[in-house]
Formats: C-alpha cells, sequence, structure tokens
C-alpha cells in the first residue's frame, strides 16, 4: 500500500532532519503527494492521501507545515548530494526562474549540481520583486555553497550573459572559483596587446574558436588577467565565454549551462509544475524548493538504479527519447501507484551525512 511507502520515506528522512514523528510523516506525505498529483497545487497534493481522512483535514496539516517548520536554510543539500553520492568536484550552473502569483512576482536564484546525467537544485534564494540578482546576492549564495560543500568541488561555474559584472568576477578570482560565464556580443575588452576592441570584432569565420587574454574595460590595473574564448556559431551568433582557466576548457564545458534550463523544465513544465503553488512568502516558497530538490534527486537517482551502465534510448531526431529526469520520475509514479513500496528502495543509498568540508582558505 502507499502508506508502506510513506512510512518508509519517513523512516529515511527523520534521522537525518530535525523533526517530530508527525511532521517527519507529513514531510513525506507531501513529497509523495506531489509526485502522484505531479503538481504543487496543495489542494491536489492533499487529494493524493491515501485512507479515510477528509482532505481537507489532510490540506489544513500541509498548511501548518509550512507555517511552523522552519529547517534553516540549504537542509536539502546534503541529502541531494549524498543521494547521488557526488565525490571529487562537478560543475555547477547558476541561473534565475520567475513567474507570477496573481499580482506577485516569484523569482528563484538557483545554484544547481550538474553531472553527466543529473541536473539537480542545491541552493537558491527567493529574490524580491522580478528581474535579475545583484552582485550582493550572488556572493552570498556563493558563500553559503562553500560553507557546505567547500571551493574544491567546483569543477566550473557555468553562468549566461545575466551574471556579469567586474565586483563578481573579482569575488570569483579571489576565492579561485573556476567560472565560465557567457558574456553580450557588444563588450568591448582590452587585451594583453593594449588594443581595446568590441567582441564582435575577434572572432573569424562560423565554426572556428579564438582565443584572447584581457580584463574588463571597468576593472582596475591590480585585476587578473582573464581568458576569453570566441566562437561564431553556425546560427550567427557570437558566443563569448570569459573565464580564469583554460579557455578551450571553458569554452567546450558552457554547453553544459543548458541542463540548469531543463532543470526548471523539470520542475515546471515537465515535472511538478512548480508555478501551482499559492504561498508568496520567501521562508515558504524556500522550503517548497527544497522539497521539489528531494523529488528531482529521487527521480534522478531511481532513473540510475533502472538504467545502471546502458545509455538512454535516442529518437531519431537523436536527442534523448525520455530524460533521465522522467525516466525515473514515471517509475516512481508508476510504482506508487500500485502500491510498490519498492519505489522508496532509492533512498537507501543515503549514506552518512557528509563531513564537513576543509577549509581551502578564507571566503573574501
Amino acid at each position: 500500500m502507499l502508506r508502506r511507502a510513506i512510512t518508509a520515506l519517513q523512516r529515511r528522512l527523520s534521522p537525518r532532519l530535525e523533526l517530530s514523528k508527525r511532521r517527519g510523516e507529513t514531510l513525506a506525505l507531501l513529497v509523495i503527494g506531489m509526485i502522484g498529483a505531479r503538481t504543487v497545487n496543495p489542494g491536489h497534493v492533499a487529494s493524493e492521501r491515501p485512507g479515510e481522512t477528509q482532505i481537507a483535514s489532510t490540506y489544513r496539516r500541509h498548511q501548518r507545515f509550512f507555517q511552523h517548520v522552519d529547517l534553516g536554510l540549504d537542509w536539502s543539500a546534503p541529502l541531494v548530494a549524498n543521494l547521488l553520492g557526488l565525490v571529487g568536484s562537478w560543475h555547477l550552473a547558476l541561473d534565475r526562474t520567475q513567474w507570477q502569483i496573481g499580482g506577485r512576482d516569484v523569482n528563484f536564484l538557483v545554484l544547481a549540481a550538474v553531472t553527466r546525467w543529473f541536473r539537480v537544485p542545491l541552493i537558491w534564494t527567493v529574490i524580491e520583486g522580478r528581474g535579475c540578482s545583484d552582485t550582493e546576492q550572488r556572493i552570498a549564495l556563493m558563500q553559503r555553497y562553500l560553507r557546505l560543500f567547500g571551493r574544491s568541488t567546483i569543477k566550473l561555474l557555468l553562468a549566461d550573459r545575466a551574471f556579469v559584472g567586474v565586483k563578481w568576477i573579482e569575488f570569483l578570482c579571489k576565492n579561485d572559483i573556476p567560472f565560465a560565464i557567457r558574456l553580450r556580443e557588444d563588450m568591448r575588452v582590452p587585451t594583453e596587446a593594449g588594443h581595446e576592441l568590441g567582441l564582435a570584432a575577434h572572432p573569424g569565420r562560423r565554426g572556428r574558436s579564438r582565443f584572447i587574454r584581457g580584463r574588463f574595460a571597468n576593472a582596475g590595473a591590480e585585476a587578473p588577467p582573464l581568458t576569453f574564448a570566441l566562437k561564431r556559431l553556425r546560427s550567427g551568433d557570437l558566443l563569448a565565454v570569459v573565464s580564469n582557466r583554460p579557455a578551450p576548457a571553458a569554452l567546450n564545458a558552457y554547453r553544459k549551462r543548458w541542463a540548469i534550463e531543463c532543470l526548471f523544465g523539470d520542475a515546471r513544465t515537465r515535472g511538478l509544475n512548480l508555478e501551482d503553488t499559492r504561498p508568496t512568502n520567501p521562508r515558504k516558497l524556500a522550503l517548497l524548493m527544497a522539497l521539489v530538490a528531494l523529488v528531482i534527486v529521487w527521480a534522478g537517482r531511481a532513473a540510475a538504479d533502472k538504467l545502471g551502465n546502458a545509455t538512454p534510448k535516442r529518437g531519431a531526431h537523436g536527442f534523448l527519447a525520455q530524460s533521465w529526469f522522467r525516466t525515473g520520475f514515471d517509475l516512481i509514479r508508476n510504482r506508487l501507484a500500485a502500491g510498490d513500496v519498492d519505489a522508496v528502495l532509492p533512498w537507501r543509498k543515503l549514506g552518512k551525512p557528509l563531513a564537513q568540508p576543509a577549509r581551502t582558505g578564507r571566503v573574501v
């Protein structure tokens, strides 16, 4: 029965969270209810609870959970990393996702882990209003990540054109955080040869890459030189990437940034319909995103268990016939609908909590 799956999930998560038995059960109800309903809408989630309990009673129970439970910042990040078995270093992708609830904007700044198959949110913050984040918000987000995992876990930080700024780049360089960030085509860069040219003037023919060294135009003389990788795409657009690592590797890795766009699709239209939420309180929204992260990592782990070392099938178009997320997500939904407690088996891979990372220097 589905009740057995709820109990099994509660037993796996409760020892790692400061929750009472009842609150732990409610968390499991929410996570499993979101999968069954394929939405975060509280009414639909409440209707997924098995048994004769009235839906209105379950709905109020869920409301009280969001009203009273405060697990603190980033409580789900170690769980996610532990279940995925993240070791060594991995790519990080930084981006925003935004929608509206009535006249209010919901705006998340998200830092996600990206591996060959997984794309999972680790750290996030809720931004007031609409539009891009500011430098202080990005720095604060990265500092939270560094306290949890340490700099040595970052293979490359990937971000698009909305995440450029001298102060932000200086922070990444001072803390030796490797990055590859896309630039606008109209930017001007002083090169080491002493010329200041627009990036669009550098690349040659389409499909060819060019690498230069220089600094941002408004950076101080003491700023370290950066590498700029330029490539004119077959579409005619310019791909310009700045990095504090070798330019060819940064340009090649930048393609992985698209994984966070796919992640937002998993959390929204292709998966849990995150925009169906009703709360606008930042703390409640952050808690909801943590539950979504648990669902996404569960789906990823289930897909890994199902496929093993096999390569996912590709369609005639050359892309995956079904994404890694949907492979695991559909498998979990099918098993839960059949009342199969084996749906919770991936959580058995949750080992001991991750040790606090060794400090690699002061965060500045």
